[in-house]
């Protein structure tokens, strides 16, 4: 459904429709992906208006796809402007108004011949074209598709960005610095890697930043903000702003755009006009300016809003009734319930892991090694260890695999002697996922399904898995599922998460740690897990190891 609202929005760029109705189609497309449940059966129900950015309109247009595969105005419109013509616009310089003249004064209809009539200097004819139009055009179609990304994965950059945040607080000209942006958002993937500062001395902050020793080119710079490119390609944007107006552009620059376009949305009807330095009471003109987050948030008639949470899914409305959750922190997390070691994949022994565990605060960890031969003599090594170790407890645990026919790696009577099962999808990924899965959770050895979607970011794509089903066995059958807090994995998705925490799931935050300094990347799960909405009560493993076992009869 969100690909035929962007589909349709794009093909009525190129026929100059009204820009609102261009907006408005993208926006559902975005709430759309957005959302958990399943927006057909809203507008089945009549009731897809309750989510933000969808009207009557979209409404009809979702059911129409229900009940006939496609949009009508899509279908109609479809059969106006030939395909490839859409991908014009992905092109640099070639706007939707430029697409449409190529294609209609040109007679240009696939990107094969738009590659011909650049080559053939043909572009040049149309006004406001020139040669270098065309070498656009031909370099871009000559470069290799790029992936899902300019965008990189945000365990890529967080690191740096917060050791960058901690390097300017610490200079003597800097009163406040925080990360914003999506990464400050916990997104999976960024482009950039923004930062807010207030300084006694902007340019001297500029400056400083601008000579950082890992700085290989500056973008560009100026009094008041600069962007550099680190040695391992990372671009850093800096703005240093007003004291006054810090709260003020934190918030703004933290975004999301939707969120931000919804709040400013609702700040008109009680009067006010919010802009990136201050809300403006209409009335009388007054400007209000705010160092914290907090007091603007308040004066708008809000809680805080974690960053996690600013994504436009329902969090103004919460914030305006006081009714956002207090969301899990990485404190609450008591131990983990999913890493290896050399018994199988592991690059750190079974004791290394165990020691890193404890030292990060740990009271538990379940060695989830992949089968691999006989399990006695990795059994005794866990006694032996637990022994030495206690308080802190090794689980026996074991990860098997989800076989294509829906049948696990290791027989029941294996399995019913480990504490802590999961089982796990890890090839064949299109041959009945969701079946297999289901088919894994009515074994009663099974304790949680491992990385659910087998996604991995910018690489693979998730496995057609009907979440909504396997979310309802989970209930039914008491499974637990997994935020796996790989940065590319953080599978359950966001979304996912949220529908299986307010379903009543409780989700495992675990690293799957191959070696020791991937445990750190809980962290990353955790803050997955708050963008879901998830409390420390929705979170298994904020639990001591004798209430899990408990919960897991």
């Amino acid at each position: 459904m969100a690909e035929q609202l962007d589909l349709l929005a794009d093909l009525l760029e190129l026929e100059g429709e009204a820009s609102f109705r261009v907006v408005a189609y993208r926006r559902a497309a975005t709430r759309i992906r957005e959302t958990a449940g399943s927006v057909a059966e809203l507008a089945l129900a009549g009731r897809a208006k309750e989510l933000n950015g969808i009207g009557k309109t979209i409404e009809e247009k979702i059911v129409q796809v229900v009940e006939s595969g496609e949009m009508h105005a899509l279908t109609k419109r479809k059969n106006i402007v030939p395909p490839e013509v859409v991908l014009f616009m992905r092109l640099p310089g070639l706007g939707p108004k430029t697409a449409a003249r190529i294609w209609r004064e040109l007679g240009v209809t696939t990107v094969e011949e738009l590659k011909h009539a650049a080559e053939n200097e043909q572009l040049r004819t149309l006004t406001g074209l020139g040669a270098k139009t065309e070498e656009r055009v031909l370099k871009a179609l000559a470069e290799k598709k790029q992936e899902p990304s300019d965008r990189r994965l945000l365990g890529d950059g967080l690191g740096a960005l917060l050791a960058v945040v901690n390097v300017l607080r610490a200079h003597p000209a800097a009163v406040e610095v925080s990360e914003a942006g999506s990464a400050r958002r916990r997104k999976e993937t960024f482009r950039d890697l923004d930062i807010i500062a207030t300084a006694t001395d902007a340019e001297a902050l500029i400056d400083y930043f601008t000579k950082l020793r890992w700085v290989i080119e500056v973008v560009a710079k100026g009094p008041s903000k600069a962007t550099v490119l680190s040695n391992d390609g990372l671009r850093f944007d800096l703005r240093v702003v007003p004291p006054e107006s810090y709260g003020n552009l934190l918030q703004h620059f933290t975004g999301s755009k939707d969120h931000n376009v919804a709040l400013r949305e609702r700040a008109v009807k009680d009067g006010l006009s919010v802009s990136e330095y201050s809300i403006t009471v209409v009335e009388t003109g007054e400007e209000l300016c705010y160092g914290s987050e907090a007091e603007v948030y308040e004066r708008l008639g809000y809680q805080f809003i974690p960053p996690e949470l600013r994504e436009n899914a329902g969090e103004l409305e919460a914030a305006r009734k006081g009714e956002l959750p207090r969301l899990v922190e990485p404190a609450d997390i008591k131990g983990e319930l999913h890493c290896h070691s050399t018994w199988s994949d592991g690059k750190n022994t079974l004791e290394q892991m165990a020691l890193a565990a404890r030292e990060r605060g740990c009271d538990y960890l379940a060695i989830t090694d992949h089968p691999r031969g006989t399990l006695a003599e990795q059994d005794l090594e866990i006694d032996q260890l637990n022994e030495r170790l206690e308080p802190f407890r090794i689980l026996r645990g074991i990860e098997v695999n989800i076989r294509a026919d829906g049948s696990l790696s290791l027989p029941d009577e294996q399995l019913a002697k480990r504490d802590w099962v999961i089982a796990s999808i890890h090839g064949a990924f299109d041959r009945s996922p969701t079946e297999r899965v289901l088919a894994a959770m009515e074994n009663p050895h099974v304790d949680m399904i491992g990385h659910l979607t087998a996604r991995k970011i910018n690489i693979r794509p998730p496995a057609d898995v009907d979440v909504e089903r396997v979310v309802g066995k989970a209930v039914e059958t008491g499974t637990f599922l997994e935020i796996n807090s790989q940065p590319n994995r953080l599978d359950l998705r966001d979304t996912h998460a949220r529908l299986a925490g307010e379903a009543g799931v409780k989700i495992a935050v675990n690293t799957d740690a191959h070696e020791l300094r991937a445990l750190q990347h809980v962290e990353m799960g955790v803050a997955q897990a708050r963008r879901a909405w998830l409390t420390k009560d929705q979170v298994l493993n904020t639990r001591s190891w004798p209430q899990i076992a408990k919960l897991s009869k």
